[in-house]
């Protein structure tokens, strides 16, 4: 059975998307996490072009990686140097790696307009700088750019481009559609028809997202007879991205039934998904296929309802496969199985036929109603469950808060909370200033509650959104405040509703102590 390699260009490619940009630190990082994972190949970057790509092959010419092959990536010698005098080639000699990459042109336009060379030239330059790479006992990768759109372009000239670099020894040619805007039935198509002029045993493919089919093009690239599909973790690329190895190697492995090196680490996916994007400061999609948080997320009370009794009714692979996990989501259309998950979940024992099943049903469906959204806040549902269904302790009641906000005259606002609680059998009046109100209040509350429960000291807030749910109302309108927690061990959402948004904030925040007092109880 044959194998797929994979190859990662994210420190490359990747790094070209927009905001994003990586040091040596990061990328050194991002390159033993794929090497933990598997990859066959990544390309560290291109040596010629930066000095911090030169610094990433002298570091790992000292610090081999265990599974990975990493490779400097180039271009065809310049049209007015001979190879031998071609820093950029020499730069890849120079990177000291059992393989390197090129490109060079296949599409006659980029030839005659952007190269500004006759043709026959441009087969000379593919000739020769293979040539001088091969007799340097290097492995040839060579990237056959803007492929397709050549091909499509002028097929007798795109042919004699890549017969040019199989001749010369290329290891392996990859058909890349750089521009992003070729069908599936069209690299199918072409594909086909260039591997068997020109005898190919097998061929790599490089796909650009500008359509949404890269990932798409390089399945079917694979059933045409391609043996290495390049791509970035999560998509990342220049204008739309790349195609998405998150996404093409599960396919690869649980679908097609293909051979791959990582396919037995492939249940790390989802935190490599995660940790490259945290990296990379990119947000993470919750709707990213296999690994995103709402790739095994059922909010529809039928759905849900159906994935309990049996989850291939819709689920297309189980998520642990890939490192995910089932989430059933609280919303007026889950129905009453969910909260009987949800409360299995807090271990407590809820039938669905019971009066209290029903009752916590329809304040769900009535809060929602009121703007309530507790998919968005499952620490404030947790809470809600946790209240009706068992007594819980109530660590302090609200006496009264006071917010004050000043605008001075040499333009420094001040905002100042005071706040009044009754703790047990104690009196706790605070007052405390903050960067705004929220941050004011929330001082000032952990200030009268920490020498009472001191584990508040552990837990942060780390995000604060507010939307308006009525905005024809004006200054008038209805908020939804969400506030997200963390501690060392996870992170939570609560969510407060008003007309007021220090009231709305202050729900959050009450909550979200809750949620870690009750937390810490346990």
């Amino acid at each position: 059975m044959r194998k797929i390699s994979i190859y990662d260009t994210t420190l490359r490619d990747g790094s070209q998307t927009e905001g994003i940009s990586l040091s040596l630190e990061d990328k050194i990082a991002i390159a033993k996490r794929l090497d933990n994972f598997g990859v066959d190949f990544i390309e560290g970057g291109w040596p010629y072009s930066n000095p911090k790509d030169t610094d990433l092959f002298a570091y790992f010419a000292k610090h081999k990686l265990k599974k990975s092959k990493i490779v400097p990536f180039g271009s065809t010698a310049h049209p007015a140097k001979p190879p031998s005098k071609d820093k950029n080639l020499i730069s890849l000699i120079k990177a000291d790696t059992e393989y390197v990459t090129i490109f060079g042109k296949t599409w006659d336009l980029h030839v005659k307009e952007v190269l500004r060379i006759s043709l026959s030239q441009n087969i000379n330059l593919i000739s020769k700088s293979i040539e001088f790479l091969k007799k340097r006992k290097k492995k040839v990768f060579y990237d056959a750019e803007h492929f397709f759109d050549g091909y499509k372009n002028n097929p007798e000239y795109a042919l004699k481009t890549v017969k040019a670099a199989h001749q010369a020894g290329a290891d392996l040619i990859i058909f890349c559609d750089t521009n992003g805007g070729s069908l599936p039935w069209e690299v199918e198509a072409i594909s086909g028809e260039v591997k068997k002029r020109l005898g190919l045993r097998n061929y790599g493919i490089h796909c650009h997202n500008d359509l949404e089919m890269a990932a798409a093009n390089s399945l079917i690239g694979v059933k045409q007879g391609c043996s290495q599909i390049q791509g970035t973790v999560n998509g990342y690329g220049e204008r739309c991205g790349n195609a998405n190895l998150i996404t093409v190697i599960p396919i690869l492995a649980k679908k097609m039934g293909e051979k791959l090196g990582c396919s037995a680490q492939l249940s790390d996916l989802t935190h490599l998904s995660y940790y490259v994007s945290e990296i990379c400061n990119m947000v993470h999609r919750d709707n990213y296929p296999f690994v995103g948080k709402s790739a095994f997320a059922h909010k529809g009370g039928i759905h849900i309802d159906a994935v309990i009794k049996n989850p291939l009714a819709y689920e297309q692979i189980k998520p642990e496969l890939v490192g995910n996990k089932r989430r059933f989501i609280v919303s007026e259309l889950a129905g009453k199985s969910t909260l009987v998950t949800k409360a299995k979940e807090l271990e407590f024992d809820l039938d669905k036929k019971s009066k209290k099943a029903k009752e916590i049903h329809q304040l769900v469906q009535r809060l929602e109603k009121e703007g309530y959204q507790f998919e968005a806040a499952e620490g404030s549902f947790k809470l809600l469950l946790q209240k009706k269904l068992k007594k819980v302790k109530k660590f302090f009641t609200l006496l009264g808060f006071k917010v004050m906000i000043e605008k001075r005259q040499d333009n420094q606002l001040i905002s100042e909370a005071t706040i009044k609680l009754k703790i047990d059998n104690h009196l706790e009046h605070t007052a405390a200033e903050g960067d705004g109100p929220v941050n004011a209040l929330d001082k000032a509350l952990r200030k009268a509650l920490i020498g009472f429960y001191p584990v508040l000291s552990e837990m942060h807030l780390t995000d604060f959104k507010v939307r308006v749910l009525d905005a024809k109302r004006g200054t008038a309108a209805k908020v939804r405040v969400l506030i997200q927690s963390q501690d060392s061990q996870e992170k939570w959402t609560t969510i407060g509703v008003s007309e007021n948004i220090i009231e709305a904030s202050w729900q959050a925040l009450v909550d979200s102590v809750e949620y870690k007092l009750l937390k810490s109880r346990k």
